[in-house]
Order: C-alpha cells, then structure tokens, then sequence
C-alpha cells in the first residue's frame, strides 16, 4: 500500500505544485515591486537533480498524481525541459502542466510538448498593452500572446488563461478577455486577488469578487453552472458559456473558498514542503536530503508535514497575517 499525504481532516493531497524559482521576468503588482525582490542565491536552490528526486519519493511512495510545475517563472529554468521528461516517465505517470507567465513559451512550446508536458496554465490579465505595461511594468503583451498560441499548436491543451482583476485597472476587460478566449479555444478562469503580494499591500475591499467578476459577465453571456461532471477538489467554479460546450471558470480563493476539498501540496524552489498557499509553517526537505537522509526518512518527513495542515487559510479570521514569503516566492 502507498502511503497516502492525509491530514487530520481527511484530504488526501494528491496535487504537488513545485517551484523551480524564485525569479521572474515580470512585475505584476499584485505579487512584487516595481524593483524586483531579493532572488534566493543559487546554491539555496534545489537543483535539478534533487527536484526530481522529491518529485519521485512523491509520486512512487506518497500517492501524487499530479504535478504542477511553477516559479517565480518556471520557464526561467533552464533544465525544465528535461526535468518534465524525468517527470513523465515515472510509474505511475502523473499528469503534468505549467504555469507561466507565457514569455518565452512560443520557443520552448514545441521542447515542452516532445517532452511529455499535457498543459499549460498562462496569465493573461489584459488585452491592452497599455494595460500590460502598468500591471506588469513590462512591454511584453506580444510575447504572452505569442505563447498562448504557441501552446494550442503544440498540443498542449486544454491551455488554460489565468486572469487577475484589478479595480480601476483591468476590471473593465472581464467581457473582453472571455471573447478572446473562447474565440482561440482557451479555457479561462478568473481569480480572486490574493493576500501574497510581496509589498502587503492586499485589502479586502479592493478585491474584485466572484460574485462582481460574475456580474461583470452577465450583460454579454449567459452563465450557468456546469454540473455535467462534479467539482471535486477543482479551485475553480465552472459555467457553460450561452449554453456550452464552452465554459469559464471562477477562483474565489477569498469569498468562496474551497479548504475542505483542498488536495494540494507545495515544494517550493528551496526544498520547503508548504501545506497551504497561505500557510506561516515549512518544513524543510533540503537540508535532510543535503546531509543524507534517506528516501525513506524524506517521506516520513513530508507525511507529518501534511498531517499538521490546518482546516482553512483563515483569510477571514480577524487574526489572520499574510504569509512572510510573496507568491513567487512560493509557487502556485
């Protein structure tokens, strides 16, 4: 019997999202300054060896079925062609995707697809390259595109657009930013602005809901909910668009959250296994696995990283403290 990442609330994760770096080559506002952060030096990476290493004690020994590779910007690292072809020929294979900011995608697409990726996740907040450039304090609107496309034609599909609202910014393009999608066969998915951006600057208020992002919609298509197969542990509510078979989902990380089906685990670019997007809690892998420690004691030291999980990101508890690391710096 494989031993199964259970927490003490019965979730099972079987979802391992793994960052490869801490770096990227955007500056979103909703995740780092203008300036950039303080990259983890190199030698505090994990390299791609040991990736690949903890990859596999989780998917043969710990029951992960699904691998999501990550950043900062994964596409920054150079070995990820060859770390997704270690990765999928592991027994059993694990479905694995990317998310991405797309820069680079249009030349790595077809390296990625031979080896064995299924999918990718890409941002995509705008539509306006003005827009880009103030959200992103780059001029790179034309790349992400470019990769999108790259990936479609590749076989990477279904390629999934992953789209933060932000008031008085971009919140206007909720219409647009669908149309686009559905006219390239993109499967987009809206999400709540989360408490992980490097500068705190996060308040409630400011958020875009499900509920607006939802009503934002309505005048130009008719939603209904998609129940021809069930959520389960899915982040996303998903709605037929005019009828279907197209659809379009939203992430309500914050007023809709889906803690109790939540089957996700994190290993992020310096070997810390994080239950929880939101969690204040590691446990460190790298500096075991750096003395050596066997495959055996890695396991049993992520089992009972797993089991300490909490029942909920608690965003709404009065107590409630942003994690210390932004979200680059963790993986999502």
């Amino acid at each position: 019997m494989t031993p199964m990442l259970n927490d003490s609330y019965g979730r099972v994760a079987t979802d391992l999202r793994v960052s490869l770096t801490d770096k990227c080559n955007l500056r979103c506002t909703y995740c780092m300054p203008p300036e950039g952060l303080d990259w983890l030096p190199n030698a505090q990476l994990l390299t791609a060896d040991e990736i690949v290493r903890l990859v596999t004690i989780g998917v043969e020994r710990l029951g992960i079925t699904e691998v999501r590779y990550t950043g900062g910007e994964p596409l920054l690292r150079r070995e990820l062609p060859d770390i997704v072809a270690r990765t999928t020929r592991l027994r059993p294979r694990p479905q694995v995707s990317l998310t991405t900011n797309g820069i680079g995608l249009a030349r790595m697409a077809p390296a990625l697809a031979e080896a064995g990726l299924d999918r990718v996740n890409v941002s995509l907040d705008t539509l306006e390259p003005e827009t880009f450039k103030r959200l992103a304090h780059r001029d790179r609107l034309d790349d992400v595109l470019a990769g999108l496309a790259a990936a479609n034609d590749a076989g990477l599909r279904p390629v999934k657009v992953n789209a933060v609202l932000m008031r008085g910014v971009n919140d206007h393009e909720a219409p647009a930013l669908l149309r686009h999608c559905l006219e390239r066969g993109y499967e987009l998915r809206f999400i709540e602005q989360m408490p992980l951006d490097a500068q705190h600057g996060w308040t409630r208020d400011n958020m875009i809901t499900a509920d607006e992002i939802l009503a934002m919609l309505a005048p130009a298509f008719d939603l209904t909910p998609d129940d021809r197969e069930e959520r389960g542990s899915a982040p996303a509510e998903r709605f037929l668009v005019d009828g279907g078979p197209a659809r379009v989902g939203v992430i309500g990380s914050v007023t809709r959250p889906f803690c109790g089906a939540c089957d996700r685990v994190r290993l992020t670019a310096d070997g810390q296994v994080r239950n929880c997007l939101f969690a204040r809690e590691e446990s460190d892998l790298k500096t075991a696995m750096r003395a050596g420690a066997s495959d055996d004691d890695l396991a049993a030291r992520w089992l009972a990283a797993v089991a300490a999980k909490r029942p909920g990101h608690g965003i709404d508890d009065p107590a409630f403290l942003q994690p210390a690391r932004p979200m680059s710096a963790i993986g999502g």
